[in-house]
């Protein structure tokens, strides 16, 4: 049985194609802030999840499996992950006391930056073990 290490190479090729589709999410998200919370990080979530699948399958994981299986498995990682990140990271800013002199789009801002750590370090867990796992 192979041994896999927790960590590897393949965290900094996420991180870079991260860097590359964080700066496209983020753009996107604060350009449609208009819309609201949920519809401008969704909007910006799946533009960056399109650019990271294709980066991430090819040159982070080298996934072998079969493109239609590894979408379905990347949106369901993305997906969870969007949710879980982005459905921690608001409670838990409203928890905080927002100080004075940030104005409320400064504090909703914040509060989708903690959203976007979150989602880094579960997403790349999740591609990694899950949505390109390494056969067997």
């Amino acid at each position: 049985m192979k041994e896999t290490k927790f960590l590897d190479a393949s965290i900094w090729k996420f991180l870079l194609v991260g860097v590359g589709n964080t700066l496209l999410s983020m753009v996107l998200m604060f350009a449609l802030e208009g819309l609201g919370y949920w519809p401008s990080t969704a909007i910006a979530y799946v533009a960056g999840a399109v650019m990271s699948f294709f980066l991430n399958r090819s040159f982070t994981f080298r996934s072998q499996e079969t493109m239609g299986r590894s979408a379905v498995k990347f949106a369901l990682n993305v997906a969870v992950c969007y949710l879980v990140a982005y459905g921690i990271a608001q409670p838990v800013m409203e928890l905080l006391p927002q100080p004075v002199f940030v104005p409320d789009i400064w504090w909703e801002r914040l509060t989708k930056l903690v959203g976007m750590g979150l989602y880094t370090v579960l997403n790349y867990f999740g591609q990694r073990f899950f949505a390109f796992q390494k056969q067997k």
